[in-house]
């Protein structure tokens, strides 16, 4: 039986439009690929997540990631969701 994937979340509301989420999702999909985890995660956009005054904000599981941009989202998506995905696994 085939696990089911795990979904990571990104904010596509207007703050984060606004903010560059563009090149954030552009930069997660060739992690996803990097990483190999294109069987085990799901990229789904999300309308508002609620936190706009935190600029581009990700949920994985029940955690949320805010302040997310181009320089920092491969450090936040190795220590945020690789290494839980990892966890999981055991």
């Amino acid at each position: 039986m085939e696990k089911a994937k795990t979904t990571l979340h990104v904010c596509m509301g207007s703050a984060c439009h606004l903010s560059g989420v563009n090149r954030v999702l552009d930069i997660l999909q060739r992690l996803i690929a990097e990483y190999e985890l294109q069987d085990r995660l799901e990229l789904m956009g999300s309308f508002c997540l609620g936190t706009c005054a935190r600029t581009i904000v990700l949920k994985f599981e029940d955690h949320f990631f805010y302040d997310v941009n181009p320089r920092n989202v491969r450090e936040k998506f190795l220590r945020e969701v690789v290494s839980k995905m990892k966890e999981m696994e055991r």
